[in-house]
């Protein structure tokens, strides 16, 4: 038995284990732990889907964190009436979840302040991918500012979760 192609094989197991793993993590914590805006005209949602998020982004990479992020969220919209909001959270929070990999992978200097930094940007990426899905979606360039308030709250109670937590969790499991 050939053990390299049987470790290249274990490898390509596990990382789809664990894709599946965080695809329904954020699936479950997006569905079932969420409540509803009363002040956004489109009826927003704060959830805790990104908290699966970006620790599979930040403790797994760049592929975890988009398949996580597209595939979890893009499933709770198909799965809960949002249809029509499925392509444009497919690419928004796969984006999101691919942007917070590489900067955690790449960019050098105190892992907190890293790992801050891709909240930022994913929550930018949110922000502004949202504000335009709106746009297009209601044929309206203000009624997506009522929005913008609850996206900035759940990316950013995601990132005080989990840039504490990250480090010790990857000392755990790799």
């Amino acid at each position: 038995m050939n053990t390299t192609y049987s470790s290249i094989q274990s490898t390509k197991t596990r990382m789809l284990v664990i894709s599946a793993l965080f695809v329904a993590l954020t699936l479950v914590a997006t569905m079932f732990i969420n409540i509803k805006l009363p002040i956004a005209g489109n009826g927003g949602l704060i959830h805790l889907g990104n908290i699966p998020l970006f620790v599979a982004a930040f403790v797994f990479g760049r592929r975890t964190g988009a398949i996580a992020g597209a595939f979890g969220m893009g499933l709770f919209d198909l799965l809960s009436g949002y249809t029509i909001w499925a392509p444009f959270t497919f690419i928004i929070v796969g984006a999101m979840g691919y942007v917070a990999g590489v900067i955690a992978e790449k960019v050098p200097g105190k892992r907190v302040l890293v790992y801050s930094m891709a909240v930022v940007v994913a929550m930018l990426i949110k922000v502004v991918g949202y504000y335009f899905a709106e746009v297009v979606l209601y044929s309206n360039w203000i009624v997506p500012f009522g929005s913008i308030p609850g996206n900035i709250l759940q990316v950013g109670f995601a990132g005080l979760v989990v840039v504490p937590l990250v480090a010790r969790i990857k000392k755990r499991i790799l």
